[in-house]
């Protein structure tokens, strides 16, 4: 063992039972990043080795006192570790339960024995630990101890660990077991007590100077490698103490002379050693601190042997606050240096590695031994912490839907990483600081990937929920009067981004990463994209309210000027068009204003506005120039200049009239009104109305309406009737006109053919007699009397329309009644009985022969009837 000694991964080739069947990929972790802020240093380490707080040793739960009680280890109880044939003992956990210290921590030490055997040191260790091993009978000298022994300490949280004695007979010239031993009892223990009598100080073999030198080159390999490890993780390499017991001591050599030949064969150990490069300088000092005390002869002074021994037994125990010496631990063995930092749940797979590796004589690198350790067991920690996570998090309320959002999520969130974290750092805080920090941060990134979907869930409901208040917002202001769109729009925006970023501050943990910049940008687009659309909206029904007003300020303006046609009737119209055009583009441009929109956007709208307003007049001029309504108004025209005269009084027509003249005339003065109607031309240039033959069109252009405007041309809306619909117009307008015409010359032959009054003259005379027969007759005189009654009663009581009425109903009536029998009539004589008829008349009807019976006769007259 001359060279520096260096475990590898090889060490793990036959792992414990505890280790076979976990995951040992873990353990074979080689990169360290740099510890979690909360990780604990060494030097803290160190300091909770001796003064951890009560906080980070975990009492025992019931199930484990159970469990003690059932296996019936109790605090005097004994543990064979390594037995004689080199098995280590897989009880080592439930015993470290049964004696209370599974989870003490740091909050323990570790002391072995080692020297001859035979020599004492199981009895040293029960009087001065209170433990029970097994001594030697004083009757026989045999071995005793076998293997190695472990056992608690009486009332202090000490594990005593009793080796089996070097220069045994039993062994013989066999030494592999001392020497594993010896290296196993340097790995563990924090002190190591070295039992030799004194007459073997100054001896070779009986002082186990060889056994030390073993101990010394492979402790000095160990601190090599644990002083690699120790710049580039800025720790150092914890001491041992060698605490030499001098037996027997009778008082003949003081003690300090004692101390100064074994440091001296100490010394001289250490300068033949084989030191690796760049300790070649070191002394024992360096690495081991040594410390000697002598105790009375056991037989020969036994009461000052048993008070030696209280006396040191102090030594072993933690000295109150306050009391310690000028170095701050007074005499205290177990100071801080010399802590192995291995916490106690996880001492036993520690214990059984490092057996494993000093058995299988591969290299031992003892921080590579911690770190493997704490890589176990931290893994499983975090296995149990983020099983502890995953409880809490089944727990969540469920999701509140689309659109919906649980502002407590963050808080549940922290809160079942915080329970994690917390069983996390309670339980390896212990372990290797960097490996702890590794795992711990291995564990808050996997905590966070398990809470990021519902991180992501939470954002898009989030965007989903802001983006409708913030529409709803923006419409219920919109329907305010004398808004302002942008004002609106910039403080709904407003309030929204502040809702965003509060929600989403909450579920946004420490130390994940998160971001929620992008999300925050899609919502400004959406945003603006809602704005732009309900801009859009607003500019729509502003321009269709723009378009209704003028229509409707239009309407009477185009009916009063078509009606009355005129040469400056198209003036009257496009002069009230401009003057409407010019108030709706100053209502637009004061409400574009609060919209922000920009010189594009008002020229585009503009002439949106433009065009539109022209369909819209062009529209209510089509109305009044369509082919009937321009029949109509041709019509009115030619009745006012044909039946009425130059002062407006209807015409009489008589034969002095001149008829053709004056029709002709009308006419004509028609006809001409329908090139005047067929298009818009002002009688006075400055009254035209011009209009941009394109447009170009923006994003605050609705795009239905212009693109059902690509096709406009202002020239041609211009012209209302084409030459064939004027032609058409003037050949019906001729036909009515004719109609006024023919009327007129029928009223003048009308008057003409009057009858003459001599001819009322001849019907007096001739009728004479016949008036005179009926007033002389009584019954006709009656008859005339009652209906000169009857017809002056029904004048007088204006009752002439309801007696025509009655009268007229009752024609009807007897009319339809005729009908209907005359109908009936016909249909009872269908064709199938006039052929039955006309048949029965044509076929002989047979008689009966004078001799026929009855039955024929019968037979015949059936036929008969029949045939009728």
């Amino acid at each position: 063992m001359d060279k520096a000694i260096n475990i590898s991964t090889e060490a793990l080739a036959n792992p414990p039972p505890e280790l076979r069947d976990l995951n040992l990929d873990q353990l074979a972790t080689s990169t360290t990043p740099p510890p979690a802020p909360s990780a604990p240093t060494q030097a803290t380490q160190a300091t909770q080795a001796t003064d951890a707080p009560a906080a980070l040793a975990t009492p025992p739960s019931k199930a484990e006192v159970g469990h003690t009680a059932a296996v019936g280890h109790g605090l005097d109880a004994k543990l064979q570790v390594v037995d004689e044939n080199q098995r280590f003992t897989d009880s080592l956990d439930d015993h470290m339960r049964g004696w209370q210290l599974a989870h003490s921590g740091f909050n323990y030490d570790v002391v072995a024995v080692f020297g001859s055997q035979s020599t004492g040191k199981s009895t040293l260790l029960n009087k001065l630990f209170g433990t029970r091993f097994d001594v030697m009978s004083e009757s026989e000298r045999r071995q005793t101890t076998k293997g190695i022994w472990m056992s608690k300490a009486d009332q202090i949280d000490v594990l005593v660990m009793d080796v089996e004695g070097t220069d045994g007979r039993e062994r013989g010239e066999d030494q592999d077991f001392e020497r594993k031993s010896a290296l196993f009892s340097m790995a563990v223990a924090e002190v190591l007590i070295v039992n030799i009598w004194e007459h073997q100080v100054g001896l070779y073999q009986g002082a186990n100077m060889g056994l030390l030198k073993t101990v010394f080159e492979v402790n000095l390999g160990l601190f090599l490698a644990a002083k690699q490890k120790g710049k580039a993780n800025g720790s150092s390499q914890d001491k041992t103490l060698l605490l030499f017991v001098i037996r027997d001591h009778i008082g003949a050599t003081p003690l300090a002379n004692l101390r100064n030949t074994l440091s001296a064969d100490l010394n001289r150990l250490w300068d033949g050693l084989s030191k690796p490069d760049g300790l070649e300088q070191t002394t024992i000092e360096t690495f081991f601190d040594l410390d000697f005390v002598a105790l009375p002869h056991k037989l020969l002074q036994p009461e000052k042997f048993d008070e030696s021994v209280q006396d040191l037994r102090k030594r072993f125990v933690k000295p109150a606050k306050g009391s310690e010496g000028a170095e701050g631990e007074g005499d205290y063995v177990f100071k801080s240096r010399y802590h192995k930092r291995i916490p106690a749940d996880g001492i036993s797979t520690y214990m059984r590695t490092i057996w494993d590796a000093v058995v299988s004589n591969k290299d031992l690198d003892l921080p590579t031994q911690q770190e493997l350790l704490a890589q176990f067991r931290c893994g499983e920690i975090a296995s149990q912490a983020y099983a502890l996570f995953s409880q809490r998090l089944d727990a969540f309320p469920a999701a509140p839907g689309a659109g919906k959002i649980d502002s407590s999520l963050g808080a549940l969130m922290v809160a079942a990483i915080g329970a994690a974290l917390e069983a996390y750092d309670r339980e390896a805080s212990r372990y290797h600081a960097s490996v702890y920090g590794r795992q711990r941060t291995e564990l808050v990134g996997k905590l966070h990937a398990a809470l990021h979907p519902l991180f992501v869930s939470h954002l898009k409901n989030l965007h989903k929920l802001v983006l409708r208040q913030f529409r709803l917002e923006v419409e219920a202001a919109l329907k305010n009067d004398g808004y302002d769109f942008a004002k609106v729009v910039r403080e709904a925006k407003s309030k929204a981004e502040t809702t965003f970023d509060d929600e989403a501050r909450k579920v946004v943990l420490e130390e994940s990463g998160w971001k929620v910049d992008e999300a925050r940008a899609t919502l400004d687009e959406d945003m603006e994209h809602v704005a732009e659309l309900l801009r859009k909206e607003e500019t729509r029904k502003m321009v269709a309210v723009i378009e209704r007003n003028i229509k409707r300020q239009m309407s009477d303006v185009v009916e009063l000027a078509l009606n009355k046609p005129s040469e400056d009737m198209w003036d009257k119209v496009l002069v009230a068009f401009k003057a409407a055009l010019a108030k709706a583009e100053e209502a637009y441009l004061k409400k574009a204003t609060s919209f922000n929109c920009t010189d594009d956007e008002k020229d585009a709208a503009l002439a949106l506005l433009r065009r539109r307003s022209w369909l819209a007049l062009r529209s209510k001029i089509d109305e009044h120039t369509a082919e009937a309504p321009m029949l109509v108004k041709l019509k009115l025209v030619f009745e006012d200049k044909f039946r009425y005269d130059a002062e407006g009084v209807p015409r009489v027509w008589k034969p002095e009239d001149d008829i053709d003249m004056i029709f002709r005339k009308a006419k004509e003065s028609v006809l001409e009104l329908i090139p005047l109607y067929a298009e818009i031309k002002p009688a006075e240039p400055a009254n035209a109305f011009d209009l941009p033959s394109s447009a170009g069109t923006t994003g605050l252009i609705d795009p239905a309406a212009a693109s059902a405007d690509e096709d406009f041309d202002f020239t041609e809306s211009l012209q209302l009737m084409s030459p064939s619909a004027q032609s058409a117009l003037s050949t019906r307008f001729r036909r009515e006109a004719d109609a006024y015409y023919v009327e007129a010359k029928r009223s003048m032959v009308a008057s003409r053919a009057q009858i003459p009054y001599w001819i009322y003259g001849v019907l007096v005379i001739l009728g004479w007699n016949e008036f005179v027969a009926v007033l002389r007759n009584p019954l006709y005189f009656t008859v005339l009397l009652l209906a000169a009654a009857g017809a002056y009663i029904t004048w007088t009581l204006n009752m002439t329309g309801p007696a025509l009425a009655v009268a007229r109903g009752v024609s009807n009536e007897v009319v339809r009644t005729v009908n209907e029998q005359i109908h009936n009539y016909f249909q009872a004589q269908s064709v199938d009985v006039h052929a039955a008829r006309h048949h029965a008349r044509r076929e002989p009807v047979a008689v009966p022969a004078r001799n026929a019976t009855v039955e024929e006769i019968e037979l015949s007259e059936k036929r008969r009837d029949k045939a009728e």
